[in-house]
């Protein structure tokens, strides 16, 4: 296992629902400074885990284990941390609990605090469900995060954005062999039809016109959708479920402090903030983070031009981008 797992007992969940114990799937990379003031959080994204998010850091990067200590944490529902397929009865498959990212913040709050003796956040960043977590923990600890640097992801999900998930969750869910979250097999047809709506939306219209999934080795569109139905199978159905609600209820005013109250969740971020949105991110446009930005005090929007579209942050995609992200970082915390 190249990862450790934190235990949190009988932990209580914005549904009111208690797991007896919820584990949350993390590794470290480097060491925590003296002062205690190069901390990055990296949450993971929607299909990711911590190996994924080693994309965003390394030697020689704005983000470097040599100078920082680097806790990448897995969601809640990826397959690692606590998920239907690997939480046992009665809190198992289908019946496993709704999660939120006020939930997945507060177990990470929790393993940085009560685990890892972290008192400051140097930076949170990370990758469109991991975006989304960058802002929750800017409005949730805004005492203790110093900056936030999210990227193709939002505060609140839009209702466009809510409507794309409900295709791609009825594609998967119109497979009988689903059986309403209790299939004894896995629901192949609808986990290939997951993966085929899915790359629709992933990249923007100029890539298919201009056939640049040739750049990632595919000699054709058709190419590209069975690549994607593929590597879906790899996935559980139900992990894949539970992830897409929490990322459906995104909403940082969703908490106590701020009973959604939207903008006076976003004025709570005091964390020096960089929002990066790509011009043809289908998933998290602009425009949402230019509503954002208005009610962030200490923020700033850029907007990276691309024709890759929200996989224009997957690593390995576009160096440009790369160059173009860690620019902004080491503003942030250098």
């Amino acid at each position: 296992m190249d990862h450790e797992i934190y235990h949190l007992e009988n932990f209580g969940l914005q549904s009111g629902e208690v797991l007896p114990v919820a584990e949350l799937a993390y590794k470290t990379y480097g060491k925590l400074g003296a002062n205690g003031d190069n901390v990055v959080v990296l949450p993971t994204f929607y299909t990711g885990d911590h190996r994924r998010n080693e994309g965003f850091f390394g030697c020689g990067r704005a983000i470097d284990p040599a100078r920082h200590f680097v806790v990448s944490v897995n969601l809640f529902g990826n397959g690692l941390s606590s998920s239907p397929s690997n939480t046992p009865a009665p809190f198992n498959a289908a019946n496993f609990p709704r999660v939120t990212f006020y939930d997945n913040v507060r177990a990470q709050h929790a393993l940085l605090t009560e685990k890892l003796g972290v008192e400051k956040v140097a930076l949170v960043t990370g990758w469109s469900m991991a975006g989304c977590q960058s802002f929750q923990w800017g409005a949730q600890y805004p005492d203790m995060v110093e900056a936030i640097l999210p990227f193709c992801g939002s505060a609140k999900t839009s209702e466009h954005n809510i409507v794309f998930l409900e295709g791609v969750k009825a594609a998967l869910t119109a497979d009988g062999t689903y059986a309403d979250g209790n299939y004894t097999a896995a629901p192949v047809r609808g986990l290939k039809a997951f993966g085929r709506v899915y790359a629709g939306w992933a990249f923007s219209q100029t890539f298919y016109r201009e056939h640049m999934y040739r750049l990632q080795g595919f000699d054709s569109a058709e190419a590209l959708l069975q690549d994607w139905e593929q590597d879906h199978l790899n996935w559980d159905a139900n992990d894949l479920l539970c992830k897409l609600w929490t990322w459906q209820r995104g909403d940082i005013s969703a908490q106590p402090a701020y009973n959604y109250d939207f903008v006076a969740a976003l004025n709570a971020i005091r964390a020096k903030t960089i929002i990066i949105a790509c011009d043809n991110d289908l998933y998290f446009q602009p425009a949402d983070n230019e509503i954002e930005i208005e009610h962030i005090r200490n923020g700033e929007l850029r907007v990276y031009r691309s024709p890759w579209g929200h996989c224009v942050a997957s690593p390995g995609n576009d160096p440009e981008f790369e160059r173009y992200l860690d620019q902004a970082i080491y503003e942030l915390i250098d």
